[in-house]
């Protein structure tokens, strides 16, 4: 999980900061809006474990080297975990950025009030289920198509003269 979150934390570092810069900065009410759309959608959530997660990756590597240092280590970690809560939001700050430089303030607006409908709120907590039983059927779909194409490239490498 560890250099999951690493790889997460690399992935979302170059994306944010790679990006094209806006000539135009969002307004802070278009700033606000994204953090909400953010929000109720509960991708905010997946950036909560960003902090803590770069801080266990480094105590790691720092055990690995010395393992005879776990007592201070953790103390340590946890004591960067309290200081460094705070920088979680830097994260939330850059999305919401990415979001208010592609939608007007009334789409995000637009989009907010949306997800505050009954629909939207019915789309965000079917989506999750709908999304991990589709790509379970993707999977599968693929698996399928997989054994048809082996079976067919059999027959046409017999054709030639191979078994295989």
């Amino acid at each position: 999980p560890c250099a999951a979150m690493l790889a997460l934390a690399l992935a979302l570092a170059f994306a944010l900061g790679g990006g094209a810069v806006n000539a135009q900065q969002p307004s802070a009410a278009a700033l606000a809006a994204a953090k909400e759309v953010i929000t109720i959608k509960g991708a905010a959530a997946v950036y909560e474990p960003l902090v803590p997660g770069v801080i266990e990756q480094a105590k790691g590597i720092f055990l690995q080297t010395n393992p005879m240092l776990s007592k201070d280590l953790n103390e340590v970690a946890a004591k960067l975990r309290a200081e460094y809560a705070p920088r979680g939001a830097e994260v939330l700050n850059e999305v919401a950025k990415l979001y208010a430089s592609r939608f007007t303030e009334q789409e995000l607006k637009d989009t907010l009030a949306f997800y505050k409908s009954p629909l939207g709120r019915k789309l965000l907590v079917e989506e999750p289920t709908i999304l991990d039983q589709s790509m379970r059927s993707a999977q599968n779909w693929a698996t399928r198509l997989s054994e048809e194409i082996m079976i067919k490239m059999r027959v046409e490498m017999k054709k030639r003269g191979h078994e295989i």
